[in-house]
């Protein structure tokens, strides 16, 4: 092989290393971006007479600097991250508003039994009455304002799963497209990788696991894509997208439907996913928020709201007022809901209402009722623990409530939640219009005496919720578990972010453009180039030479 040749090869490799470093430099700092090395080696050697020389260098391809193990780990522990930090900005919102303790529920319950022992002490003074009136619309407004808080929150997690679904169907839409493309690629050029697109495919990737976690399988150059317990979001370029829309079980929240194909004419049906199957990104977050927090708290809130205005209700009964007749109702308190499945068949009215002793039977927690053709089973949420098994609900007790049947004709797997307490912190109102229906005094000592009221702030220390917790205690309780909560995540979040950029500084190490090693890289290419430039030239003054022969 004659020395033109040779320099060929030399100057072809030196300008392909060139050209990998430079693409490498320019995209220092492109997201997603892997950086890429020129393989190369020998071109092999030709026979002669007087030995094998050899053919110069040959260029076999140019290489993503890529671990899929290394890649896998940063997009999981980003997804982790990005779930902590999701949960964290709701639990800290919700944290902020419980932690002062002194102003909220806690101290205005205080002030109410404050204002029911100056009663008790001077039940014919009007001053005194009417300061406990005011205290009353107190304890209500606290209630109000903290359950408004939390529908608020709910709100804006309905709106950030719609906003979280859009971007991930985007996202989805863009990784066809990218799967499309590499495929196209590899048929124009099958034996070498399209690294630019494969690096936009993972990021796109990596970015749709910072909103919920996924699995990814690759096949014939395409991958497809699943979620939760298996559901197909992409299948090389066929989408099945996400979509939104109201809780069939509880309308107020908004939750996450599947695609599914049916038939072979392409129809598709909607599927509620199970949410507790998404595990990561900032969509897992919120519904964990939504799920482990957000209703717990309203259950729990609700259960001390209705516990409080009807044990104080059942109190001011027994009672005679400043007329002598009996105690009326303190507080308005709203009725439990019964709401049926959108996708019941049949057309039965569940209502439900609370019992005259129910105060100290209400649980903080949700119903699900069950209808399988012969029975109907009520199941409390909380526990699991299975209430009521018979063939109506006509009258059954639940915890306090009694149910009852309106009429209608029920078909098997009809299912209906009832809610005992949850929507109570928003709708409890004073019922009590006038300061003389405060019924302070008993039967026996007449209108005057205070007995009623000393019973009245009984009360306040009587273990009322469920026989195991004052008022004070139940919403201690329930301060101090988002607290603890609250500092959990920020723990994790600290651990996660430590394993994430552990993870980060790993791949990059790998797969990151370091600058000092790309200008030693584009020295030495520019040497090779000019080196083998050198070895053109001289083979062209030898031929110079050789044809200047005469």
């Amino acid at each position: 092989m004659n020395l033109a040749k040779l320099g060929l090869t030399a100057l072809n490799t030196a300008q392909a290393r060139l050209t990998t470093t430079s693409h490498n430099i320019n995209n220092y700092d492109t997201a997603g971006y892997t950086r890429q090395e020129t393989l190369i080696s020998t071109a092999g050697a030709s026979s002669s007479g007087t030995g094998f020389f050899g053919r110069g260098v040959a260029v076999e391809t140019v290489r993503r600097a890529y671990s899929s193990f290394l890649n896998s780990q940063l997009v999981n522990n980003e997804s982790k991250g990005a779930l902590l930090a999701a949960y964290g900005g709701q639990i800290s919102q919700i944290n902020n508003v419980l932690a002062d303790r002194t102003v909220g529920i806690g101290p205005s319950i205080q002030s109410f039994f404050d204002g029911v022992n100056a009663v008790a002490s001077n039940p014919a003074d009007p001053a005194s009455r009417q300061e406990l009136l005011g205290r009353t619309q107190t304890v209500v407004t606290q209630f109000n304002e903290l359950g408004h808080f939390l529908d608020q929150q709910r709100g804006e997690i309905n709106s950030q799963i719609d906003n979280s679904v859009t971007s991930i169907n985007a996202h989805l839409s863009r990784i066809s497209q990218l799967n499309q493309q590499i495929v196209q690629a590899k048929g124009v050029n099958p034996h070498h990788e399209p690294n630019d697109l494969l690096d936009q495919r993972d990021y796109e990737i990596s970015q749709l696991n910072q909103i919920v976690n996924v699995n990814v399988v690759e096949q014939d150059n395409q991958v497809s894509i699943s979620v939760g317990n298996g559901q197909q979001l992409l299948t090389q370029n066929k989408i099945y997208p996400l979509t939104t829309g109201p809780s069939a079980e509880n309308p107020k929240n908004t939750v996450v439907y599947a695609t599914i194909p049916v038939g072979k004419q392409g129809e598709v049906v909607k599927v509620e996913l199970d949410e507790t199957k998404i595990t990561g990104g900032s969509l897992g977050g919120l519904l964990k928020y939504r799920r482990e927090t957000l209703e717990v708290e309203q259950r729990e809130v609700g259960q001390l709201a209705t516990a409080f205005a009807l044990s104080m209700n059942e109190a001011n009964a027994k009672g005679l007022d400043l007329k002598g007749e009996p105690g009326k109702a303190f507080f308005n308190v709203p009725a439990p809901i019964a709401t049926a499945n959108s996708e019941n068949v049949g057309n039965v009215k569940l209502t439900a209402s609370f019992q005259s002793d129910a105060a100290g039977k209400i649980q903080a927690s949700d119903y699900a009722i069950y209808f399988d053709g012969n029975n109907y089973t009520v199941t409390r949420e909380s526990d699991n623990h299975i209430i009521h098994t018979g063939a109506t609900l006509e009258g059954v007790a639940v915890d306090g409530m009694q149910l009852k049947m309106e009429g209608g004709v029920p078909s098997a797997g009809d299912r209906w939640a009832l809610s005992a307490v949850a929507h109570s912190p928003v709708q409890i109102s004073v019922a009590m219009t006038n300061a003389d229906q405060i019924a302070a005094a008993d039967a026996e000592g007449g209108v005057a005496n205070g007995n009623n009221a000393l019973d009245m702030a009984k009360l306040q220390s009587n273990k009322v919720l469920g026989g195991t917790k004052t008022f004070n205690e139940s919403f201690s309780q329930i301060v101090n578990r988002v607290g603890v909560q609250a500092q959990q995540n920020e723990f994790m979040i600290a651990s996660q972010n430590a394993l994430t950029k552990q993870s980060y500084s790993s791949q990059q190490a790998l797969s990151g453009v370091n600058l000092n090693e790309e200008y030693i890289k584009l020295e030495a290419a520019q040497e090779m180039f000019l080196a083998a430039s050198r070895i053109i030239e001289v083979s062209s003054v030898l031929m110079d030479t050789i044809l200047s022969l005469k």
